[in-house]
């Protein structure tokens, strides 16, 4: 159940300029990651700047991206919510329309203890068994880790198929490897982090640079899978200034610029996020233009 390949791409939402989601552009960058390197694409996470879409707009997103690369890549659909009625509401009405899995946060701002955790995930895969659901660990933006002890425990659960790890640290994702079976699938959180995880078995990456260097991505992870570790490491080591400058400030601002010095009229973020300023846009142009993206 699963198999969402190596490279996902965490989506970014692109908007008009009165601000409402620019659908056809949502279609049309979608198509062109999946020509592009990009085996999944994660609609409507962090990166789609989820806190301030509504569940219709993120619904019509979800079908928009379907058509839009059908038989080219699959969907996993962001339906996390830190409200456990809601996340399986969401996760059911995503089920309806054929995405190919759900990617389920951990509850934000109420910081469950690890047994609401538990809790948390369980209903929701309960509620549709017959969808994959990736776990989602990003304890800078929701407060609370998940421990390796309680991603144990919910990797028992049949349709809780993986864990985008993104607490940075290596340790712990270690941990997960070492205590779950190999069907468990670890992705990086973390583009900078990708090739480190590999080396303790993790499949692969959600990724943000997937937006511009995707097909690259695939080779690094490809060149390791084959045994050829300098030469993933080359190709992570000339990406590595990429994978700092989309983080310089909040994602998804850097990502959205650099798509912009792209030619794609993507918009700007919502907010209380912020335009990119004048010294970022500067620092991504030049990182963009040394690896000959722009």
């Amino acid at each position: 159940m699963g198999d969402f390949g190596t490279v996902l791409t965490a989506m970014i939402t692109p908007f008009k300029a009165d601000g409402s989601v620019n659908y056809a552009l949502a279609a049309e960058l979608a198509a062109h990651l999946a020509e592009n390197g990009t085996d999944t694409l994660v609609v409507c996470g962090t990166t789609g700047e989820s806190p301030t879409l509504s569940w219709d707009e993120e619904y019509q997103l979800f079908v928009e991206i379907l058509q839009a690369v059908a038989g080219k890549a699959k969907v996993i659909a962001g339906c996390g919510s830190n409200s456990t009625k809601e996340a399986i509401a969401a996760t059911q009405k995503a089920a309806k329309i054929g995405v190919h899995g759900t990617l389920q946060v951990v509850p934000y701002y109420n910081k469950p203890p690890q047994a609401g955790l538990y809790q948390h995930f369980v209903a929701i895969a309960q509620a549709c068994p017959e969808l994959p659901l990736l776990l989602y660990n990003v304890p800078g933006r929701t407060g609370q880790n998940l421990s390796p002890e309680t991603v144990v425990r919910l990797a028992q659960i049949d349709n809780i198929v993986g864990i985008k790890e993104a607490s940075g640290n290596l340790d712990q994702a270690g941990e997960i490897r070492r205590l779950t079976s190999k069907d468990f699938e670890i992705y990086a959180g973390d583009d900078s982090l990708t090739l480190p995880l590999l080396a303790i078995g993790a499949k692969g990456v959600v990724s943000v640079a997937s937006h511009l260097v995707g097909n690259q991505l695939q080779q690094m992870i490809q060149a390791y899978n084959a045994g050829k570790v300098t030469v993933a490491s080359e190709i992570h080591l000339r990406l590595l200034p990429l994978f700092k400058a989309l983080f310089i400030t909040t994602n998804p601002i850097p990502i959205k610029q650099a798509l912009k010095l792209q030619g794609w009229e993507v918009g700007s973020t919502r907010p209380p996020l912020s335009e990119a300023d004048a010294e970022v846009s500067q620092k991504l142009e030049a990182v963009l233009k040394n690896l000959d993206l722009i």
